[in-house]
């Protein structure tokens, strides 16, 4: 699974990186991506950071 997020939805409200600290950080008002390739054991918490989104700015691609 790889990660990212859309910096032009991005408000960095901050539940993504409450979820998830391991992958998404905020910084300069805008959530950041840590490690773009997800680790197996962190999927299920980026799912839960990308439904968390109110701005629907993360971007996820399976495979």
């Amino acid at each position: 699974m790889k990660v990212r997020v859309d910096a032009e939805l991005c408000t960095g409200c901050g539940p993504c990186a409450e979820v998830c600290p391991e992958v998404f950080e905020i910084r300069d008002d805008v959530s950041t991506v840590l490690v773009p390739e997800v680790p197996p054991e962190r999927e299920a918490a980026v799912r839960e950071a990308a439904e968390a989104c109110p701005t629907e700015a993360i971007i996820i691609e399976e495979g």
